[in-house]
């Protein structure tokens, strides 16, 4: 018998873990069923419950350091190992629907937080959920073009609302806990998430293209997300590095040539293909970068 407690807690002890924020949430609850599909063991931090129940969820605000210091050493109680990452996607997901004050203190000191956490526990895998909306575009008073296409990681960012600078302040905080620390800090640069029961609606909406104009027509299926974040913690040495993770096509029945010219006559630097519908959003580096590969496609999964 005690070599069977022993047997067992070797293969406990050699099981990964991880924790999720955000994990009762849209995007969070499809990581962690996409991390306990591939064997790991894994705590949801949130403020709420998830509907369904996956894995073990503690209660937190995200805001305390303190409480998530206590949850993640706290959890690891008894013949338990450390955490071997953390994926962050705990957050205000969109501008405008709280004060900007408030948009901005919580997503950067959540953040902060969950960074300064890992660094403390010795965690040094960390991977956090930034945005499209940091290139500005997305929530701006007056919508501008991007300045080449396909956009990628080096174009500038450029935000006026809260939301997009929570984002790129956020991404600039990991680079400085990847040198204050080593740490490897993955910030994906997201689409338009999309489950699969949104598909109806969005393919309902081709008939007027200009109202995914200021997302540039992209969006990524929540499952391509997921087993995204588990490809990011699974690499090791990256440093800190911004991904833009989008899909390869639009979310657009016209050829991407036609929403250009329509839409975006003032981009001037285009190096598109001019068949097909080729993303406006590159996800080149993840595909390099992570091994990630898109496995949904909107017009493959939408019952006509």
């Amino acid at each position: 018998m005690a070599k069977d407690r022993k047997k067992w807690g070797d293969i406990f002890l050699k099981k990964k873990r991880i924790a999720v924020t955000g994990g009762s949430g849209k995007a969070g609850k499809w990581i962690v069923k996409e991390l306990l599909d591939h064997g790991y063991e894994v705590l949801n931090l949130d403020w709420k419950l998830p509907e369904q129940p996956l894995c073990d969820t503690i209660i937190v605000d995200l805001n305390d350091l303190g409480q998530i210091h206590n949850a993640l050493s706290a959890y690891n109680g008894r013949n338990r190992k450390p955490f071997d990452a953390v994926i962050h996607f705990a957050a205000i997901p969109q501008a405008y629907t709280h004060t900007n004050d408030y948009i901005f203190r919580n997503n950067v000191n959540n953040t902060y937080n969950i960074l300064e956490a890992a660094a403390n526990l010795g965690i040094n895998n960390v991977l956090l959920a930034s945005s499209e909306s940091s290139y500005g575009m997305v929530f701006a008073s007056a919508f501008f073009s991007p300045l080449y296409l396909p956009l990628d990681e080096q174009h500038p960012q450029l935000p006026e609302d809260s939301y997009g600078l929570s984002k790129v302040i956020n991404e600039v905080t990991a680079e400085a806990f990847h040198r204050r620390t080593g740490m490897q800090v993955i910030s994906l640069r997201l689409g338009n998430i999309l489950e699969p029961d949104d598909y109806a609606r969005v393919h309902a909406g081709f008939t007027n293209p200009e109202d995914r104009k200021v997302i540039l027509w992209s969006y990524i299926d929540v499952r391509d997300v997921a087993a995204a974040c588990r490809l990011a913690v699974e690499k090791k040495g990256l440093g800190a590095q911004a991904v833009i993770l989008a899909a390869d096509d639009t979310s657009s029945d016209l050829s991407t040539a036609e929403l250009v010219q329509r839409y975006l006559p003032d981009v001037k630097d285009n190096r598109l293909p001019r068949e097909g519908r080729p993303a406006l959003l590159t996800s080149e580096k993840a595909k390099i970068l992570l091994g990630w590969r898109q496995q949904y496609y909107l017009q493959e999964n939408v019952e006509y």
